[in-house]
């Protein structure tokens, strides 16, 4: 993989910060700490999250990378605080000064968590040490750097957006979802259901399934138990031409499908009509291609384009903006799976990795379901691959660069 776009992420769940290294930007991207927040914000909402969301209120300190409001070049730094930190400085402290055989170890995994397996893994005999950093909470440095990225191809009029489409087995409407079948032809048709999403507790664009939904949480709140559903991701104004077929890790299908499971709690994902191809003929789930001219001049930047790449064009969407491993100019349509989140306030049984005797496992203070949560961390994890393919194609050290290289690739499409 190319990596045109590299970020980190480090810190824990309750020490005292997040924070996030990203290197690859080009310059004189307008970018603050603003068009950040909101994303953070976005990532904590949601009907079903935990006492957490309570106490933090994620913002972004951006320590390089930026100067007057305009990227340099250089790494960008951000930093999110954990505001939680005050209840933990002796539990998390990193000085010796503290008497760790006073604090309490956690011995007992969590069934579904890498409690177990990391414990294994690196020799811990404190839990604490593994459930730290695999916790969700790392992901708020991710939509931090899915922000940037974000920034970065809305000068490309590419948009980024996602919904749920289904939570504790409970779907929206067809007439609410995308569809492969006919492409929409207007930006107002396209970005109507993510307007509906974004004033939804869940994240949801059918107002009699989001009611059901929230229904069935409070079910599982009162259980002491959690629930897992799917949301779709959608990336429109994607040029065709990112990916590659020439080695098995530049394939973008390939790129976003790792992003997506690398976020914690998903099981599986979908490009397109995904399974259901599988289960129909191939004349019905090909989408043919035709042709008409380009307008000249050409359409007006700052628009969403939804049917395809100027003069060649599909009037379907199986294939879900990927063929061959590149995008083919369509809307890229992700789908990804998310288990129910595995800590339960009524526990399941597990066994104590220092007396091996059976206990109940142990319960940190959780959310009964993330799903509207991991749609937005999606988001953020396929604006961080686009924009890395972007830049693999399009390349520059400056903004004004990569524009030039990516307009005269624009003429060169709507001649071909």
């Amino acid at each position: 993989m190319s990596e045109k776009l590299r970020y980190l992420t480090s810190g824990e769940s309750h020490g005292k910060a997040l924070f996030c290294i990203l290197e690859g930007v080009p310059s004189n991207l307008l970018i603050s700490a603003n068009d950040i927040n909101n994303d953070l914000s976005r990532r904590q909402r949601g009907y079903g999250r935990g006492g957490r969301m309570k106490i933090e209120s994620d913002t972004a300190k951006i320590f390089s990378g930026v100067r007057h409001g305009k990227t340099i070049g250089s790494p960008i730094t951000i930093m999110i605080e954990n505001k939680d930190w005050q209840n933990w400085q002796d539990i998390m402290s990193s000085q010796l000064t503290v008497d760790s055989s006073q604090l309490k170890a956690v011995t007992c995994p969590r069934p579904g968590h890498a409690d177990i397996a990391g414990a294994i893994k690196y020799d811990a005999h404190d839990i604490r040490n593994i459930l730290e950093r695999s916790s969700a909470r790392e992901t708020a440095a991710r939509v931090a750097a899915g922000a940037v990225a974000r920034k970065f191809l809305s000068e490309f009029d590419i948009k980024i957006l996602s919904y749920v489409t289904e939570i504790g087995g409970i779907k929206v409407h067809s007439s609410s979802r995308i569809s492969r079948d006919t492409v929409h032809s207007s930006e107002e048709k396209f970005l109507e259901i993510f307007e509906k999403a974004e004033k939804s507790d869940v994240r949801c664009p059918d107002k009699n399934a989001e009611k059901k939904i929230m229904d069935k949480i409070n079910k599982a709140m009162s259980k002491g138990d959690t629930l897992g559903g799917v949301f779709e991701i959608v990336a429109a104004g994607v040029p065709v031409g990112l990916g590659s077929y020439s080695q098995w890790d530049r394939r973008l299908n390939a790129r976003l499908a790792y992003a997506i499971m690398s976020i914690q709690a998903i099981k599986g994902i979908e490009i397109g009509l995904g399974f259901e191809m599988s289960r129909k003929f191939g004349s019905e789930v090909m989408d043919e291609i035709f042709y008409s001219p380009p307008p000249s001049p050409p359409p007006s930047r700052g628009r969403v384009r939804v049917g395809g790449c100027y003069g060649f064009y599909r009037k379907t969407n199986n294939a879900g903006g990927i063929e061959g491993g590149i995008s083919n100019g369509m809307p890229i349509v992700l789908r990804a799976s998310m288990k129910p989140i595995p800590t339960l306030r009524t526990p399941l049984s597990s066994v104590d990795i220092v007396s091996k005797k059976t206990f109940k496992a142990s319960y940190e203070r959780s959310d009964v379901c993330a799903v509207p949560a991991a749609s937005v961390i999606g988001e953020a994890m396929t604006a961080l691959v686009i924009a890395d393919a972007f830049l693999e194609k399009f390349g520059g050290d400056s903004m004004e660069e990569v524009k030039r290289n990516y307009e005269g690739y624009l003429e060169h499409v709507r001649k071909f």
